[in-house]
């Protein structure tokens, strides 16, 4: 295989280049840890809707390297069990498992604040790449990785071996955490949460930070930091716009079948206020998980090539579907929630307070909920109780 040195340097001066990449330690980490190694067997390549495999073995060292540090997202598995070297050509297949852009990681490991000594939690290893960029500089004994999928978790384990860190890799739900090893001065999920498990609070110490990418949609969804206190307590903000797989048990199951059934007794209909295409962009995205917890944004067409749009609640059993027309948009909505009520009345007011970016948010965890809220907007501020 050939050395990869000069292309992790590469890399590391690109990542502090965009402004990634600004801790010394990290910067040397980077340039220490081989992402090739968290690479086996293989990776999956998008290509036109159909996914080309390609592994190590039986390709060009050269050609190998440059997929690895071209910086970008990299699948590694698809369908919750196919690697690259089970694929004989291009498939089609849903991603369940990947190597996150290198820039993602470092971003969210310098959000982190780690300091020598810290004792960290990661919630979702993947391939372990950024398990082994925190291990390079903590030490082994100090980063405990939860993977829920075993093969994933057993991949991992053997790339971090290969690389030298023989770190504590957990394979279970990591939205219990691990309590046999906390209490925690960071947690860090580099998986998607519809919500911040309390499990991960009460296995930080006081003072200690929690970062997690909230949300139940594919895109639209938030990095959250929270700081948690000495009363069981966690709260921060919203500090970026930020996308992953989702946790598997907080998984949403897509609304399917017949959609008309599902529509076919609305209780009102009248002219929407905002359009519905403005869920095409991230913060209104964001506000509609807010404002209806529970909402699943459907696109669908029908034989005849007209563009049709839905809102579903499956738990309220409520709906709000678009039509579109010269004029706009009419919206016919059914079931106990009035989804669209709700949700354009989110962003009529954030529209009011000057459109602020989602780093605007803030959120604080109990046991009993968690509270979102936008300073000086008091329309914009939700709570989602758990009980």
């Amino acid at each position: 295989m050939n050395d990869s040195a000069s292309q992790r340097r590469r890399l590391a001066a690109a990542l502090a280049d965009e402004g990634a990449l600004t801790s010394p330690w990290l910067r040397a980490a980077v340039e220490a840890v081989p992402r090739e190694l968290f690479l086996h067997p293989g990776v999956f390549i998008d290509e036109g809707g159909a996914w080309r495999p390609v592994t190590a073995v039986g390709t060009d060292p050269a050609e190998w390297l440059g997929i690895v540090y071209t910086g970008d997202t990299l699948t590694t598995q698809l369908d919750g069990h196919l690697t690259a070297d089970q694929a004989d050509g291009p498939i089609r297949g849903v991603p369940t498992s990947s190597s996150t852009t290198p820039t993602t990681v470092v971003r969210m490991i310098e959000s982190l604040g780690l300091k020598a000594g810290h004792h960290v939690m990661e919630v979702g290893t993947g391939t372990g790449y950024s398990t082994a960029l925190m291990c390079h500089f903590l030490g082994e004994d100090d980063v405990t990785t939860i993977e829920v999928d075993p093969a994933v978790a057993e991949r991992a384990d053997a790339a971090l071996e290969t690389a030298g860190f023989s770190t504590w890799t957990v394979t279970g739900d990591g939205l219990l955490g691990h309590p046999r090893n906390a209490p925690y001065d960071r947690v860090i999920a580099t998986c998607a949460v519809r919500r911040v498990p309390h499990s991960w609070v009460r296995q930080t110490k006081p003072g200690g930070v929690i970062l997690s990418t909230v949300g139940s949609w594919p895109y639209g969804t938030g990095l959250a930091r929270l700081t948690v206190d000495g009363d069981g307590n966690a709260e921060g903000r919203i500090v970026g716009r930020s996308a992953f797989m989702h946790a598997r048990a907080q998984a949403v199951v897509p609304v399917s079948g017949d959609l008309s059934a599902r529509t076919a007794y609305p209780d009102s209909e009248r002219g929407t206020k905002v359009p519905p295409t403005v869920l095409d962009d991230w913060m209104p995205a964001f506000l509609t998980q807010l404002a209806a917890p529970g909402a699943q944004l459907v696109r669908a067409a029908r034989s005849d090539g007209t563009r049709l749009l839905y809102v579903f609640d499956p738990d309220r059993e409520s709906f709000a579907e678009f039509i579109a027309d010269g004029a706009g948009w009419t919206v016919r909505q059914g079931g106990p929630a009035a989804l669209w009520d709700r949700i354009e009345d989110a962003l009529v007011a954030w529209r009011a307070a000057g459109s602020p970016e989602i780093d605007a948010v803030r959120l604080r965890v109990t046991q009993a909920s968690h509270r979102y809220w936008i300073e000086g907007a008091q329309k914009l501020n939700w709570e989602h109780r758990l009980d």
